[in-house]
C-alpha cells in the first residue's frame, strides 16, 4: 500500500524585507518505490513571527500538474531530471526528480489514471494556446498589429484588381493625457480667489499609418501625425496600378505630385486631388485636377545671412503692437517727418512707463491702475466723454499740448479717495457719469512692461509692444516729455502714489473695440512687419506694387493722375523715397534706410523688421492728396483700412 502525499513550503515576501521562516519541518524519507514519502510541516501557533500572506505563494516543483506559473517560481537547474512513468501494477502515474544520473532528489509522487488523463488534456490545451499566441507575437513583432489578410473567391474581383487578396496593415500609437494642474500663491496683495488656480491639463497624441492592399492593383496608404508641423505632412493616398497593356494605366487621389521632365516649367508638389493617367498605344496623357496645399520658397544665403522675397498687403499693417501716447503726438507725426532726413520736433520723452493686463499672473512689477480715455488730451476734438454728467472739458492755459492739466478730468479725480482706494472706484465713477469699458478701465494688479519688451520713439511719441495684444488686455501708459524748455507729464508714475493706492494712466487700448472712440486713432496703421531679423541695409530693396485691373499685370506706378503721381513709382509717391545714399533731398528710386533709435526718421527697425511709413495714412488719406482728384481718391485710395477694423477692411 502507497500513502499520497501533498507537500508545500510557504515563502513569505515583502515589498521591503524577507521574513525568517522558523516552521519546524520534519522529514521521513525511505528508499524504494514501494514505500511511503511524507513531509509535514508543523508551526506552533504562537509563533510572534508568523506572517500572513494575502497571497501566499505556494513550492509546486515537487508534482508535474495544477502548477501556477509565476515569476517567483525559479525553474530547476539543469542537473535535476524529472521523469513521468506509468506503472501497470497499480495503475498509477508516478512523477520522479533525480539529482545527477541516479540519486534521488525529491520522494516520488504520483497521480491516479483519471488525474492523468485531466492533466494531459489540460497540458494540451495550454500547449495549443500558448503556440497561437507565440506565432501571433513573432508575427506583430514583424509587421506591427495587422488585420489578418481576405481572401475573395471571385474570378470578377481577380480580374479587376490583380489578385484576390485583402491586406491592411495599421501600426501607430495613440497617447491620452488628462490632469489637473493646481497652483496656490501665498501673496497678500492677490484676491483670496486669485491665489488657487486649478487649470485642466488635456492632450492627445495620435499616430497612424496604414497601408492596404487590394489585389495587387489597388494600394491605400493613409499617414496621419496630430504633432504634424504642416497639414500637408498627414498624407492620404489611394493608388490604383493597371497592366501594361491597360488604357487606364495608373489613378491616384489624394495626395499626389505632378513632376515634369522639362526645365521650361517646374512641377508641382504638395497637391490634393486626383491624377490619371492614359495610354492610347504610343500616346500618352496625364490629367490632374487637384488644389495645391503648399508654397515653394526660395533662400539665398552669402556670407552667413539669408536672402529672400517678401510679399506684403497693404491691408496686412502689424495691429495691435504700435500705438501713439497721446493725440498730440499723432496731430503732430506728419509734420514731424515732413523734412527729411531728421525729425523736425522740440518733444523729448525723458520718462515712461507702459502697463498691461497681466494675464500670466505675474506677482512682480505690479500696481492696480485705472486708464481713462481722455488724460492729457488738450483738443476738444479728440475727446470722447465732453458732454453730459462727469464731462471732461479743455483748459485755456494748457490747450492744445499734453498734459495732466491738459484738461479738467485728472484734478476731479486726484484728491478722490473712493476712486483712489480702487475697491470702489467703480460705483464711484459710475456715479459721476463715466462708463466703464468706454471712459475708464479698471485694471487690479496691472504689470508694468520691463524695457526690454516695448520700444518706445522720444521724438515721434510712439510706443511698439514686442507681443501682440490679446482682445481680453489693456493697454495704458505714464509719461514725462520735455517740450521747448518745460516739462509736462501725462498719467502717474509708479513712485508718485504709494503702494495700495490705484495709479492714474492714459488708455491707449480697451477691451471694447469700437472704432467711432477717438482712441481708435491711437492704434497706428502704417506699420508693417517682414518678418525678418537683423536687416541689413546692403542689397535690401523694397518698393510698391499696384495690380491693373484692366491688363491684369502689376506695375510699380499709377497709370493716372496728376505729373507727380503719374508713372512715377509708388515707394515716391508713399513718401518712402524722398534721399539719396548720400541722405541728400534728391530721389534716387530706392527705399530710404532710415533706422530707428536716431534722429533720422525711422523708416525700418532693422532689428525686427518692421517698415514704418512716414505718413499716417500711406494708402488712404495720403494717396487721395497726391491724386488731388475726388475721382482718382474713390478709384485708387484704401479709406476703409484706417476707418474699419483690419478684418472687415
Amino acid at each position: 500500500m502507497k500513502t499520497r502525499f501533498t507537500g508545500h513550503i510557504a515563502l513569505l515576501l515583502s515589498a521591503l524585507f524577507f521574513y525568517p521562516i522558523l516552521d519546524v519541518f520534519s522529514i521521513n524519507p525511505i528508499s524504494g518505490r514501494d514505500n511511503i514519502a511524507l513531509l509535514e510541516a508543523d508551526s506552533t501557533d504562537n509563533d510572534s513571527n508568523k506572517v500572513e500572506l494575502q497571497y501566499p505563494i505556494e513550492d509546486q516543483s515537487n508534482t508535474p500538474f495544477n502548477q501556477t506559473e509565476t515569476p517567483f517560481n525559479l525553474e530547476n537547474p539543469e542537473n535535476i531530471s524529472e521523469e513521468l512513468y506509468y506503472d501497470p501494477e497499480t495503475g498509477n502515474y508516478y512523477y520522479k526528480q533525480s539529482l545527477g544520473d541516479d540519486s534521488e532528489y525529491r520522494p516520488e509522487n504520483y497521480m491516479t489514471f483519471d488525474e492523468y488523463n485531466d492533466y494531459n488534456f489540460n497540458q494540451s490545451l495550454q500547449d495549443y494556446w500558448k503556440s497561437k499566441v507565440s506565432t501571433e507575437n513573432e508575427f506583430n513583432k514583424e509587421n506591427g498589429f495587422t488585420v489578418p489578410p481576405v481572401k475573395v473567391e471571385s474570378e470578377f474581383f481577380d480580374r479587376i484588381f490583380g489578385g484576390n487578396t485583402i491586406d491592411i496593415r495599421p501600426s501607430g500609437s495613440a497617447e491620452l493625457v488628462f490632469g489637473v494642474n493646481i497652483s496656490k500663491t501665498e501673496n497678500p496683495a492677490l484676491p483670496l480667489n486669485q491665489r488657487r488656480i486649478t487649470v485642466f491639463d488635456f492632450d492627445q497624441r495620435i499616430q497612424l499609418n496604414v497601408i492596404g492592399n487590394i489585389g495587387e492593383k489597388l494600394q491605400l496608404t493613409t499617414n496621419y501625425n496630430t504633432e504634424a508641423t504642416f497639414d500637408f505632412e498627414n498624407q492620404v493616398k489611394v493608388d490604383y496600378t493597371g497592366d501594361e497593356d491597360d488604357i487606364l494605366q495608373d489613378i491616384e487621389a489624394g495626395n499626389v505630385t505632378f513632376p515634369l521632365s522639362t526645365q521650361l516649367i517646374d512641377g508641382s508638389q504638395s497637391l490634393f486631388g486626383i491624377k490619371t493617367k492614359l495610354r492610347f498605344g504610343r500616346l500618352d496623357v496625364t490629367t490632374i485636377f487637384s488644389q495645391q496645399r503648399g508654397q515653394r520658397s526660395e533662400i539665398e544665403v552669402k556670407g552667413g545671412a539669408q536672402i529672400t522675397e517678401f510679399e506684403i498687403g497693404a491691408d496686412e499693417y502689424e495691429e495691435n503692437k504700435h500705438y501713439f501716447i497721446g493725440h498730440y503726438f499723432r496731430d503732430n507725426y506728419e509734420t514731424a517727418t515732413g523734412s527729411p532726413p531728421y525729425v523736425t520736433s522740440n518733444v523729448n520723452i525723458t520718462k515712461i512707463e507702459v502697463w498691461v493686463t497681466n494675464t500670466s499672473n505675474v506677482t512682480t512689477n505690479t500696481r492696480d491702475v485705472i486708464a481713462f480715455q481722455d488724460l492729457g488730451e488738450g483738443d476738444a476734438s479728440h475727446l470722447y466723454n465732453s458732454a453730459g454728467a462727469g464731462s471732461v472739458t479743455v483748459n485755456a492755459a494748457n490747450r492744445g499740448v499734453a498734459s495732466n492739466t491738459s484738461n479738467t478730468l485728472y484734478n476731479s479725480l486726484k484728491n478722490n479717495s473712493t476712486v483712489r482706494g480702487f475697491l470702489n472706484s467703480s460705483t464711484a465713477l459710475d456715479n459721476m457719469g463715466y462708463v466703464s469699458r468706454v471712459d475708464y478701465h479698471k485694471i487690479g494688479l496691472a504689470r508694468k512692461l520691463d524695457e526690454s519688451e516695448f520700444y518706445y520713439d522720444s521724438q515721434l511719441g510712439f510706443i511698439s509692444v514686442n507681443s501682440t495684444l490679446q482682445t481680453n488686455q489693456v493697454l495704458a501708459v505714464a509719461y514725462q516729455y520735455t517740450y521747448r524748455g518745460k516739462t509736462y507729464q501725462v498719467g502717474e508714475f509708479s513712485t508718485d502714489v504709494q503702494e495700495g493706492q490705484a495709479l492714474y494712466v492714459k488708455m491707449l487700448k480697451s477691451t471694447q473695440l469700437n472704432t467711432s472712440f477717438p482712441m481708435w486713432d491711437l492704434m497706428m496703421k502704417n506699420v508693417y512687419s517682414l518678418s525678418a531679423y537683423q536687416v541689413q541695409e546692403q542689397d535690401f530693396t523694397l518698393d510698391i506694387w499696384y495690380l491693373d485691373q484692366e491688363k491684369g499685370v502689376e506695375t510699380n506706378y499709377l497709370p493716372e493722375g496728376p505729373s507727380d503721381v503719374n508713372g512715377r513709382p509708388l515707394i515716391q509717391v508713399l513718401n518712402l523715397d524722398r534721399l539719396d545714399v548720400n541722405k541728400k533731398k534728391n530721389k534716387d528710386g530706392l527705399f530710404d534706410f532710415l533706422t530707428t533709435g536716431g534722429d533720422y526718421i525711422p523708416t525700418i527697425n532693422p532689428d525686427n523688421g518692421r517698415i514704418y511709413f512716414p505718413t499716417l495714412e500711406p494708402f488712404g488719406q495720403t494717396l487721395r492728396d497726391k491724386l488731388q482728384d475726388q475721382t482718382l481718391g474713390d478709384t485708387y485710395a484704401f479709406d476703409s483700412l484706417y476707418t474699419n477694423t483690419q478684418t472687415n477692411a
